[in-house]
């Protein structure tokens, strides 16, 4: 492993799963802190407030971002999300995490030119060490 991100953000209401991804994240050290919210609407709203504030540093260098939520869920956070993006200059990675295996999803997500990649529940923890490796070697 190289160097540890700084900031990971995980977009997921299901509990088990993200309590899962902060253990591996905790464990392998993967990432210096992470920020976890429970749909896209909360994660939107903390964005917003880091361009209000102009405070980069806060910004995660990936995201990790289910599709089914309730309140806002993953696509339409990612129809938000592309509006503000190129308001910042940090480079985030962004991976659509889901259980859906339908390939429409899967399309639909690689549409987005933010999208890296669509992963499947659950993740291996091999898969997750080599995304956090690639992502902190490029940041």
């Amino acid at each position: 492993m190289g160097q540890k991100m700084e900031l990971a953000c995980i977009i997921d209401d299901d509990k088990i799963y993200v309590n899962l991804v902060r253990k591996i994240i905790e464990i392998k050290k993967l990432s210096e802190n992470l920020l976890i919210f429970k749909n896209g609407l909360e994660a939107l709203d903390y964005f917003k407030i880091i361009l209000t504030n102009m405070t980069e540093e806060k910004l995660p260098d990936i995201i990790f971002l289910d599709l089914n939520m309730p309140v806002m869920d993953g696509w339409e956070f990612l129809g938000e999300f592309i509006k503000i993006k190129n308001q910042f200059d940090k480079k985030i990675t962004l991976y659509v995490v889901s259980s859906s295996i339908d390939p429409r999803d899967l399309e639909r997500a690689k549409s987005f030119n933010l999208v890296t990649d669509y992963l499947i529940k659950p993740i291996e923890l091999k898969k997750f060490e080599k995304i956090f490796d690639r992502v902190a070697s490029v940041a």
